[in-house]
Parts: structure tokens; sequence; C-alpha cells
């Protein structure tokens, strides 16, 4: 237990949404990412319906963090507790507390509690933490807000859609293709620029100019977590184009006993507000979904297919 002093926040917002409709976005986690600015990944670790382990990606004053956080989850009280079983420094110890209160009229108001500890006791760390938990939390319960008061039109605003391909050809070829994200401008004829950091093992940060069939431009940022024994690589875009409030991904490649299937999945929040100012006027969110769907789906499968053939022309070479 750390003997340095506990730093405390509190912070909470007014939601005119009922208290089960702003619990149920708390409660799940796994789509924080798409829900929630400053979270890049969640991997749920175990869930046994009240006691949950999760791992988590998230920035934090502009940089990746990861942790691994167990939670208490009661529906009937509303609540749910936590605390990072493995923090990663400067923090040392990190507890704390969503509270979901009835408010008259079916409004409700939601409370986000903090408490943690920093190793040293030094100032600077300290304050460096203060400062991620108060602009992370300032974001999230924002979020909660815009999303529990439009929560019955969610399902219009959010789309999730995969393609896939099958190669006959080493998982791990494939796998590399998708990795090397830093060649895709001299590989991918619809990707024109990508800067690329790569500080940490596996955490990829990203920019990146594409083209679209219409011949549309867009610019977006996106940080990327590599799992090469999974075969996986899970991505959120940080910086998105103007008809998407956010967007999350997943790049997957699944080895059989006849060959590869390779998945690219998306997720898409669309940004209701620039619909008719990117489509035109009287586009609606029918329509968005619909040019969304068709202009990350194209770019997907031709990204897809190039790592198809990658792969295969490499066996054939050898």
């Amino acid at each position: 237990m750390s003997s340095g002093r506990v730093h405390r926040t509190v912070h909470s917002v007014e939601v005119a949404a009922g208290a089960g409709v702003v619990y149920g976005l708390v409660s799940d986690a796994v789509r924080w990412p798409l829900f929630f600015p400053p979270n890049v990944h969640v991997e749920q670790l175990e869930f046994d319906g009240r006691d949950e382990r999760l791992r988590m990606w998230a920035l934090a004053n502009g940089e990746v963090r990861s942790w691994i956080s167990q939670r208490v989850q009661d529906p009937a009280a509303r609540r749910i507790e936590f605390h990072q079983t493995r923090p990663q420094a400067p923090v040392e110890t990190m507890h704390g507390t969503w509270i979901v209160e009835e408010r008259p009229g079916g409004a409700s108001l939601l409370t986000l509690l903090h408490d943690f500890t920093v190793a040293g006791d030094r100032p600077g760390d300290a304050a460096w933490v203060e400062r991620a938990c108060d602009t992370n939390s300032r974001a999230e319960l924002d979020n909660i807000k815009r999303l529990a008061e439009r929560w019955t039109r969610l399902d219009e605003l959010v789309l999730s859609f995969e393609d896939s391909v099958r190669v006959k050809g080493p998982a791990e070829l494939v796998y590399d293709f998708l990795y090397r994200v830093g060649d895709w401008p001299d590989l991918i004829p619809h990707v024109s620029r990508l800067d690329l950091t790569e500080d940490s093992p596996g955490v990829q940060r990203m920019s990146m100019d594409t083209r679209t069939a219409d011949g549309n431009a867009h610019t977006t940022e996106s940080v990327r977590i590599c799992f090469p024994h999974a075969g996986r690589i899970v991505y959120k875009q940080t910086a998105t184009p103007a008809l998407m409030e956010a967007h999350t991904g997943e790049w997957s490649v699944v080895p059989d006993e006849t060959g590869v299937t390779v998945v690219s999945q998306h997720s898409v929040l669309l940004r209701e507000e620039g619909v008719e100012r990117v489509l035109g006027e009287g586009a609606d969110l029918a329509t968005a979904r619909r040019y969304v769907r068709q202009a990350l789906g194209r770019n997907s499968t031709a990204t897809l297919e190039l790592a198809k053939k990658h792969a295969e022309s490499a066996i054939r070479v050898l």
C-alpha cells in the first residue's frame, strides 16, 4: 500500500436522460473507444456479471497509456467501483467510482470520483496525473451526456460492418503487410502520405492522407495497438473526417486448415451535423450510412486484396 498523499478528483454532469440509459453507457466499457474520445481500445479479460477485469489503452495528456483495471458493477445501485491492478508510472495506485443518481423528471446526475497516489509523491507527477484525470473525465462525461440525450437515435448514428478475403498463403505474411503501415504509400494506391511513430513496440501512431473513389481526400490520425501472436491490429482514429464523430476498427488474420481469412472490421459514430455539409442539402443519416459503408469498405477491401496478393505472390516466388 502506498504511503504517499492521496489525491482526489470529483467530476459530475447533469444528463437529460434516464439513469438506466446513463448506467448502460458507463457499464459497457468495451464500447468506450467508440463513444469516449480518450479511450483507444478495451479488452475484456474476465466478466461474471459483477466482477470484471479490463485491459485498457487510452490517451493521457497526449500519450498512449495502458493499464489493467478491476471493476465491480452494481446495476441495482447504479454504481461501478474500479481500481487499477497494474497501473503505469507515475501512477502508483488508482481507485474510483462511477455513480448514477436519478433526478426528477427523468433526468440523471452522473458523478465520477478518482483517488490516486504517485510513486515518490513527486509534485510534478501528481500534477500530470491530475491533469490527465481532469481532461479525460470531462471528455468522458460530456460524451456520455451527448449520447444518452440522443439515445433513441443511437442505432441510426452507429454503423458497424466488416469485409473479408480468403488467402492461400501464410498468415505471417498477411499480418506483416498490415503491420508495416509505414510502407503503405508505396503499396496502396489510395494512401498518398503516411507518417508513423512507434515509440513502444506494437503501439503505432500515424497520420495518413487517403483518397476515396469520388476523388475526395481525407487526413486522419490514428493509434494502432498490435497483437502479433493473435494476428490482430486494433485502431482508433483520433482525428476523423467531417462525417464521422468516431471511428474504430480491427484487422484480424485468422488461419485454418485450408488457408487464411483476413477481416477488416469498422465501427463508426456518425456526426449528424456534418451530413448535409459533406453530402449536400437534403442528405440524411441513411444517405450517410450508405456513403460511409461504401467508402470505408472500398478502401479496406482494396487493402485486403493487396495483403492477399503480397502473401500469395511470395509463396509462388519461394
